[in-house]
């Protein structure tokens, strides 16, 4: 795979295309499907530990709820002046009334399916200003059933004609079993939609077969292929590599892999082309990843190639890392950022 690299005026061309494509994302609707859930966040002052425990004991100040896991992917969407048709399955709880309040302050417009029997996905972060202490996840990984796995393709099969682009967004919280996964994508590609993925290391790749771009970072890279991590230090195992040995088994000729403060690599038409992180500062990269397919979608959706998409995406990305938590991007801010 040849590897290429840019010129300063061909970069500079590129964010102009991108810049210039963002007045078209108000006419775009994204269908995402996958895990949704509830961002947590306590934070407060610890000035003393515990005589019952050594652990420091926090004077909590506020608590703040966000949207949370493919919800998060949804909100950068809209937040980029876009729609979005959201899919996914809820608990019957608060966390649930919580959950649907945010989607409906987002303007995301939403198809979940109830599901009593589980809890909605929570993730309680405790914050000490800007270090988290600890994490406490209320979940069920276990996959789907049969007849929520129906209503959530019925619902897919619904919302689709009237999308543009499709994202499966993937937390391995049981939402996306095989079935529908592969459904999805047989579905999408009958329609002519991109069909783009974010995996889960912990999800066998097959499960992806088919979609059109595939978004992993380096370590899910090495996850999906089975490849020890320790081969991370083996200058042999490139990225070109592990995109090659993805591509072939998904059937696919282009695809993107992360590599945070590194950047992206992205590969297409055999051609491996690197662009650099565009971010300043770095706070936090909580739902960088999100932020990062939402743009690729809007760009592609949008008339622009995946390069120009993915420099899009990096600039995102590299103001939602500057803040704390699950922050989507804002179309403004991309604009300054961009220009």
């Amino acid at each position: 795979m040849n590897k290429i690299s840019l010129s300063t005026q061909q970069t500079q061309e590129m964010k102009e295309r991108a810049y210039s494509s963002l007045e078209k994302f108000k006419d775009k609707k994204v269908l995402v499907i996958g895990d949704i859930g509830l961002d947590e966040y306590i934070k407060g002052e610890v000035s003393r530990i515990s005589p019952e425990a050594p652990v420091p004991v926090l004077n909590v100040t506020n608590t703040e709820s966000r949207l949370g896991l493919a919800a998060n992917v949804a909100q950068n969407i809209t937040s980029l002046g876009a729609s979005c048709e959201l899919i996914s399955v809820i608990g019957s709880d608060d966390s649930a009334k919580k959950l649907n309040d945010l989607l409906s302050g987002a303007h995301i417009n939403v198809n979940l399916v109830v599901d009593g029997s589980r809890p909605t996905t929570k993730k309680s972060r405790v914050i000490h200003e800007a270090h988290h202490i600890v994490r406490i996840d209320y979940e069920i990984k276990e996959f789907i059933s049969q007849d929520i796995e129906l209503q959530m393709l019925s619902k897919f099969s619904s919302a689709l004609p009237n999308c543009d682009i499709v994202i499966i967004e993937d937390y391995n919280k049981g939402a996306l079993t095989n079935k529908l996964t592969q459904e999805v994508i047989k579905q999408s590609k009958a329609s002519g939609k991109l069909v783009l993925v974010d995996p889960h290391e912990t999800t066998p790749l097959d499960f992806y077969k088919g979609a059109d771009i595939i978004t992993p970072n380096t370590l899910e890279s090495f996850a999906l292929l089975n490849i020890s991590r320790d081969s991370i230090l083996d200058e042999s195992v490139t990225p070109a590599v592990l995109a090659n040995k993805m591509l072939s088994i998904l059937g696919s000729d282009r695809m993107v892999i992360t590599q945070g403060k590194d950047g992206m690599s992205i590969f297409e038409d055999n051609k491996w082309l690197h662009t650099p992180t565009q971010a300043k500062q770095v706070y936090d990269v909580t739902g960088a990843g999100d932020t990062v397919i939402a743009a690729i979608a809007l760009g592609l959706s949008s008339g622009l190639e995946l390069s120009t998409s993915c420099l899009l995406a990096n600039y995102a990305a590299g103001i939602v890392v500057a803040q704390v938590g699950c922050i989507p991007c804002d179309l403004n801010d991309l604009k300054a950022s961009l220009s």
